[in-house]
């Protein structure tokens, strides 16, 4: 071999191996994404059981129910639909009802409801996760108070229409 193919055989050799590193890289990425949903979005996606995704909404008043040790039901809703969400393990202290909620799991196709490994709530009184912040606002179920966190929307008032003239 000559001098030239010598380097050109080195070139190529470091090209291949830089292109399998990043394929290599591109595949464990793409097993380890979650994707976001609300329960309204599960209408209309097409979602495998076992697929690992991320829930987010409200903890549903009245839903909470505790089972033996530590395992834990709750509904997950963003006002429009509602998930069925069973969790085993330790929640975080500041998980209640009526909070923002972040579960991550995979939904069982045997009890259609989505098994959470991992639950996230709020950290303070003025937090909301980000994703379920931006969508219950998307979707007119939460509004901004005066930047003290997240508020109910409140329900406009019905129009009342005055004549100016009096019933007698």
């Amino acid at each position: 071999m000559t001098r030239k193919q010598k380097r050109m055989a080195v070139i190529a050799g470091g090209v291949s191996f830089i292109m399998a590193a990043v394929l290599l890289v591109m595949f464990a990425f793409s097993q380890s994404v979650a994707y976001f949903f609300m329960p309204g979005d599960l209408k209309t996606a097409q979602i495998s059981p076992g697929t690992r995704i991320r829930l987010g909404g409200l903890v549903e008043a009245g839903s909470v129910q505790r089972g033996a040790g530590s395992t834990v039901s709750f509904t997950v809703t963003d006002g429009t639909s509602t998930v069925p969400v069973s969790y085993t393990g330790i929640l975080p202290d500041l998980f209640r009802e009526g909070q923002g909620v972040v579960t991550e799991g995979a939904f069982d196709a045997a009890s259609h409801s989505f098994v959470a490994d991992s639950v996230l709530a709020k950290h303070d009184e003025n937090y909301m996760p980000k994703e379920v912040a931006d969508r219950l606002k998307k979707d007119g179920v939460w509004e901004d108070g005066s930047g003290k966190g997240m508020a109910p929307a409140k329900e406009k008032p019905a129009k009342v229409e005055t004549t100016g003239a009096t019933k007698p």
